[in-house]
Protein backbone atom coordinates (compact mmCIF):
# COMPACT_ATOMS: atom_id res chain seq x y z
CA UNK A 1 0.00 0.00 0.00
CA UNK A 2 2.95 2.37 0.56
CA UNK A 3 3.38 2.86 -3.20
CA UNK A 4 -0.29 3.54 -4.01
CA UNK A 5 -1.59 7.06 -4.61
CA UNK A 6 -5.36 7.51 -5.04
CA UNK A 7 -6.38 10.96 -6.25
CA UNK A 8 -9.09 12.81 -8.14
CA UNK A 9 -9.20 16.05 -10.12
CA UNK A 10 -11.43 18.92 -9.07
CA UNK A 11 -11.97 21.52 -11.80
CA UNK A 12 -14.55 23.82 -13.31
CA UNK A 13 -16.00 22.79 -16.67
CA UNK A 14 -13.54 23.49 -19.53
CA UNK A 15 -10.53 24.16 -17.29
CA UNK A 16 -8.59 21.33 -18.95
CA UNK A 17 -9.18 18.42 -16.58
CA UNK A 18 -9.72 15.75 -19.27
CA UNK A 19 -6.75 17.03 -21.31
CA UNK A 20 -4.55 16.79 -18.21
CA UNK A 21 -5.75 13.20 -17.70
CA UNK A 22 -4.67 12.46 -21.31
CA UNK A 23 -1.15 13.78 -20.57
CA UNK A 24 -0.97 11.54 -17.48
CA UNK A 25 -1.82 8.52 -19.68
CA UNK A 26 0.96 9.55 -22.11
CA UNK A 27 3.68 10.32 -19.56
CA UNK A 28 3.06 7.10 -17.61
CA UNK A 29 2.84 5.16 -20.91
CA UNK A 30 -0.49 3.67 -19.81
CA UNK A 31 -1.66 4.22 -23.39
CA UNK A 32 0.42 4.47 -26.53
CA UNK A 33 0.18 7.86 -28.21
CA UNK A 34 -0.86 6.10 -31.46
CA UNK A 35 -3.87 4.59 -29.69
CA UNK A 36 -5.01 8.00 -28.48
CA UNK A 37 -6.78 8.75 -31.74
CA UNK A 38 -8.97 11.42 -30.16
CA UNK A 39 -8.51 13.72 -27.18
CA UNK A 40 -10.03 13.19 -23.75
CA UNK A 41 -9.59 9.42 -23.59
CA UNK A 42 -11.46 9.09 -20.28
CA UNK A 43 -14.56 10.72 -21.80
CA UNK A 44 -15.97 7.60 -23.45
CA UNK A 45 -19.57 8.67 -24.03
CA UNK A 46 -20.42 10.21 -27.42
CA UNK A 47 -22.05 13.21 -25.78
CA UNK A 48 -18.94 13.81 -23.65
CA UNK A 49 -16.71 13.88 -26.72
CA UNK A 50 -19.15 15.99 -28.72
CA UNK A 51 -19.61 18.64 -25.99
CA UNK A 52 -16.14 18.42 -24.46
CA UNK A 53 -17.49 17.86 -20.95
CA UNK A 54 -17.17 15.00 -18.47
CA UNK A 55 -20.49 13.45 -17.41
CA UNK A 56 -19.52 10.01 -16.07
CA UNK A 57 -16.59 9.58 -13.73
CA UNK A 58 -13.94 7.23 -15.12
CA UNK A 59 -11.07 5.68 -13.13
CA UNK A 60 -7.68 4.71 -14.57
CA UNK A 61 -4.66 2.96 -13.04
CA UNK A 62 -1.19 4.15 -14.06
CA UNK A 63 2.30 2.87 -13.18
CA UNK A 64 5.14 5.36 -12.78
CA UNK A 65 8.62 4.68 -11.37
CA UNK A 66 7.42 1.87 -9.13
CA UNK A 67 4.33 3.73 -7.93
CA UNK A 68 0.67 2.93 -8.64
CA UNK A 69 -1.36 6.04 -9.45
CA UNK A 70 -5.14 5.66 -9.39
CA UNK A 71 -6.85 8.66 -10.96
CA UNK A 72 -10.60 8.82 -10.45
CA UNK A 73 -11.79 11.32 -13.04
CA UNK A 74 -14.74 13.46 -11.94
CA UNK A 75 -17.43 15.49 -13.73
CA UNK A 76 -16.87 19.25 -13.69
CA UNK A 77 -20.48 20.38 -13.93
CA UNK A 78 -22.35 21.53 -10.81
CA UNK A 79 -25.23 19.12 -11.52
CA UNK A 80 -22.95 16.14 -10.79
CA UNK A 81 -22.09 16.95 -7.16
CA UNK A 82 -23.12 13.48 -5.95
CA UNK A 83 -20.78 11.75 -8.43
CA UNK A 84 -17.94 14.05 -7.37
CA UNK A 85 -18.60 13.29 -3.69
CA UNK A 86 -18.28 9.53 -4.33
CA UNK A 87 -14.97 10.02 -6.15
CA UNK A 88 -13.59 12.21 -3.37
CA UNK A 89 -14.54 9.59 -0.76
CA UNK A 90 -12.38 6.98 -2.56
CA UNK A 91 -9.22 9.15 -2.58
CA UNK A 92 -6.50 10.49 -0.30
CA UNK A 93 -5.69 13.53 -2.44
CA UNK A 94 -7.11 15.91 -5.04
CA UNK A 95 -5.69 18.11 -7.77
CA UNK A 96 -7.39 21.50 -7.83
CA UNK A 97 -7.07 22.52 -11.49
CA UNK A 98 -7.57 26.24 -12.21
CA UNK A 99 -7.55 27.92 -15.63
CA UNK A 100 -4.69 30.47 -15.78
CA UNK A 101 -6.92 32.85 -17.76
CA UNK A 102 -10.07 32.60 -15.61
CA UNK A 103 -9.16 31.99 -11.98
CA UNK A 104 -11.10 30.17 -9.26
CA UNK A 105 -14.78 29.48 -9.98
CA UNK A 106 -17.52 29.21 -7.33
CA UNK A 107 -18.59 25.63 -8.12
CA UNK A 108 -14.96 24.50 -7.95
CA UNK A 109 -14.84 25.84 -4.40
CA UNK A 110 -17.93 23.82 -3.45
CA UNK A 111 -16.23 20.58 -4.50
CA UNK A 112 -12.94 21.68 -2.93
CA UNK A 113 -14.56 22.25 0.48
CA UNK A 114 -16.06 18.76 0.23
CA UNK A 115 -12.53 17.36 -0.28
CA UNK A 116 -11.18 19.43 2.62
CA UNK A 117 -13.90 18.13 4.94
CA UNK A 118 -12.72 14.59 4.20
CA UNK A 119 -9.13 15.67 4.93
CA UNK A 120 -7.77 15.10 1.43
CA UNK A 121 -4.37 16.53 0.53
CA UNK A 122 -4.97 19.34 -1.98
CA UNK A 123 -2.45 20.14 -4.74
CA UNK A 124 -3.31 23.41 -6.53
CA UNK A 125 -2.58 23.29 -10.28
CA UNK A 126 -2.65 26.29 -12.62
CA UNK A 127 -3.37 25.02 -16.14
CA UNK A 128 -3.15 26.66 -19.58
CA UNK A 129 0.01 28.64 -18.79
CA UNK A 130 0.78 28.51 -22.54
CA UNK A 131 -2.18 30.80 -23.32
CA UNK A 132 -1.44 34.44 -24.26
CA UNK A 133 -3.96 35.69 -21.65
CA UNK A 134 -2.53 33.50 -18.86
CA UNK A 135 -1.80 35.31 -15.60
CA UNK A 136 -0.48 32.67 -13.17
CA UNK A 137 0.80 35.26 -10.68
CA UNK A 138 -2.69 36.70 -10.21
CA UNK A 139 -4.11 33.17 -9.74
CA UNK A 140 -1.45 32.38 -7.10
CA UNK A 141 -2.49 35.47 -5.12
CA UNK A 142 -6.13 34.32 -5.46
CA UNK A 143 -5.22 30.85 -4.17
CA UNK A 144 -3.33 32.30 -1.19
CA UNK A 145 -6.10 34.75 -0.27
CA UNK A 146 -9.09 32.46 -0.88
CA UNK A 147 -7.78 29.05 0.15
CA UNK A 148 -4.83 29.90 2.43
CA UNK A 149 -2.58 27.58 0.40
CA UNK A 150 0.99 28.94 0.05
CA UNK A 151 2.02 29.90 -3.50
CA UNK A 152 5.05 27.57 -3.19
CA UNK A 153 2.66 24.58 -3.33
CA UNK A 154 1.16 25.63 -6.67
CA UNK A 155 2.25 23.65 -9.77
CA UNK A 156 2.03 25.47 -13.11
CA UNK A 157 1.32 23.23 -16.13
CA UNK A 158 0.09 23.23 -19.67
CA UNK A 159 -2.01 20.11 -20.24
CA UNK A 160 -2.13 20.92 -23.95
CA UNK A 161 1.65 21.00 -24.51
CA UNK A 162 2.62 18.67 -21.65
CA UNK A 163 4.78 21.33 -19.94
CA UNK A 164 5.56 20.44 -16.28
CA UNK A 165 3.20 17.42 -16.28
CA UNK A 166 6.01 15.13 -15.06
CA UNK A 167 6.74 17.65 -12.30
CA UNK A 168 3.07 17.41 -11.27
CA UNK A 169 3.22 13.60 -11.15
CA UNK A 170 6.28 13.83 -8.88
CA UNK A 171 4.31 16.22 -6.63
CA UNK A 172 1.45 13.69 -6.46
CA UNK A 173 3.87 10.97 -5.31
CA UNK A 174 5.61 13.22 -2.77
CA UNK A 175 2.61 15.04 -1.27
CA UNK A 176 -0.42 12.74 -1.40
CA UNK A 177 -0.32 10.11 1.36
CA UNK A 178 -0.60 6.43 0.56
CA UNK A 179 -3.69 4.56 1.85
CA UNK A 180 -1.45 3.09 4.56
CA UNK A 181 -0.22 6.51 5.72
CA UNK A 182 -3.66 8.13 5.52
CA UNK A 183 -5.16 5.53 7.83
CA UNK A 184 -8.80 4.46 7.84
CA UNK A 185 -11.06 7.48 7.52
CA UNK A 186 -14.22 7.40 9.68
CA UNK A 187 -16.35 7.68 6.54
CA UNK A 188 -15.40 4.15 5.59
CA UNK A 189 -16.71 2.67 8.84
CA UNK A 190 -13.88 0.21 9.42
CA UNK A 191 -13.87 -1.59 12.75
CA UNK A 192 -10.94 -3.96 12.21
CA UNK A 193 -8.18 -4.66 9.68
CA UNK A 194 -9.42 -8.23 9.29
CA UNK A 195 -12.72 -7.21 7.70
CA UNK A 196 -12.92 -7.23 3.91
CA UNK A 197 -14.52 -3.92 3.05
CA UNK A 198 -14.68 -1.82 -0.09
CA UNK A 199 -16.31 1.47 -1.02
CA UNK A 200 -18.53 1.28 -4.13
CA UNK A 201 -18.07 4.73 -5.71
CA UNK A 202 -19.87 4.02 -9.00
CA UNK A 203 -21.45 1.26 -11.07
CA UNK A 204 -22.43 0.78 -14.71
CA UNK A 205 -24.57 -1.72 -16.56
CA UNK A 206 -22.86 -3.84 -19.21
CA UNK A 207 -25.23 -5.71 -21.52
CA UNK A 208 -22.87 -8.73 -21.61
CA UNK A 209 -21.65 -8.87 -18.01
CA UNK A 210 -24.43 -7.27 -15.99
CA UNK A 211 -23.64 -4.61 -13.38
CA UNK A 212 -19.96 -3.64 -13.04
CA UNK A 213 -19.20 -2.10 -9.64
CA UNK A 214 -16.31 0.39 -9.34
CA UNK A 215 -14.68 -0.11 -5.93
CA UNK A 216 -11.91 1.16 -3.72
CA UNK A 217 -10.72 -1.69 -1.45
CA UNK A 218 -10.33 -0.40 2.09
CA UNK A 219 -9.31 -3.54 3.98
CA UNK A 220 -8.94 -7.22 3.24
CA UNK A 221 -8.53 -8.81 -0.19
CA UNK A 222 -11.16 -9.52 -2.84
CA UNK A 223 -10.67 -12.53 -5.15
CA UNK A 224 -12.60 -14.17 -7.97
CA UNK A 225 -15.26 -16.49 -6.57
CA UNK A 226 -15.60 -14.55 -3.28
CA UNK A 227 -19.10 -14.07 -1.90
CA UNK A 228 -19.78 -10.41 -1.10
CA UNK A 229 -22.70 -8.39 0.23
CA UNK A 230 -23.72 -4.87 -0.78
CA UNK A 231 -24.68 -3.51 2.63
CA UNK A 232 -27.10 -0.78 1.53
CA UNK A 233 -29.03 -2.93 -0.92
CA UNK A 234 -28.67 -6.15 1.15
CA UNK A 235 -27.69 -7.97 -2.06
CA UNK A 236 -25.35 -10.99 -2.08
CA UNK A 237 -23.17 -11.71 -5.11
CA UNK A 238 -20.37 -13.98 -6.24
CA UNK A 239 -17.47 -12.12 -7.88
CA UNK A 240 -17.22 -13.60 -11.39
CA UNK A 241 -14.36 -11.31 -12.47
CA UNK A 242 -12.38 -8.34 -11.19
CA UNK A 243 -9.46 -6.18 -12.21
CA UNK A 244 -8.04 -2.73 -12.93
CA UNK A 245 -8.89 0.13 -15.28
CA UNK A 246 -6.20 0.66 -17.94
CA UNK A 247 -8.50 2.51 -18.81
CA UNK A 248 -10.18 -0.56 -20.38
CA UNK A 249 -10.97 -3.46 -18.05
CA UNK A 250 -7.87 -5.56 -17.30
CA UNK A 251 -8.73 -8.78 -15.46
CA UNK A 252 -6.72 -9.73 -12.33
CA UNK A 253 -6.78 -12.54 -9.76
CA UNK A 254 -7.37 -10.25 -6.77
CA UNK A 255 -7.70 -6.68 -5.51
CA UNK A 256 -5.55 -5.72 -2.52
CA UNK A 257 -6.10 -3.11 0.24
CA UNK A 258 -5.88 0.45 -1.07
CA UNK A 259 -6.40 -0.56 -4.71
CA UNK A 260 -9.05 0.77 -7.06
CA UNK A 261 -10.73 -1.60 -9.52
CA UNK A 262 -13.94 -3.17 -10.77
CA UNK A 263 -16.07 -6.17 -9.82
CA UNK A 264 -18.28 -8.08 -12.26
CA UNK A 265 -21.35 -8.85 -10.16
CA UNK A 266 -23.76 -10.51 -12.59
CA UNK A 267 -26.58 -8.32 -11.21
CA UNK A 268 -29.19 -7.01 -13.66
CA UNK A 269 -29.95 -3.68 -11.96
CA UNK A 270 -27.54 -0.93 -10.89
CA UNK A 271 -29.81 -0.27 -7.88
CA UNK A 272 -28.82 -3.66 -6.42
CA UNK A 273 -25.14 -2.69 -6.34
CA UNK A 274 -25.28 0.10 -3.78
CA UNK A 275 -22.40 -0.27 -1.34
Amino acid sequence: MKNIRNFCIIAHIDHGKSTLADRFLEVTQTMDKRDMNHGQMLDTMELEQERGITIKLQPVRMDYKGYILNLIDTPGHVDFTYEVSRSIAACEGALLVIDATQGIQAQTLANLYMAMELDLKIIPVINKIDMPAADPERIKIEIENTLAIPREEVVEVSAKTGQNVEQLIEAIIERIPSPADAGMRPLMGITSDAETKALVFDSVYDSYRGVVAYVRVVSGTIQKGDMLRFLNAKTDIEVSDLGYFRPQYQSQKQLLPGEVGYLITGLKSVGEARG
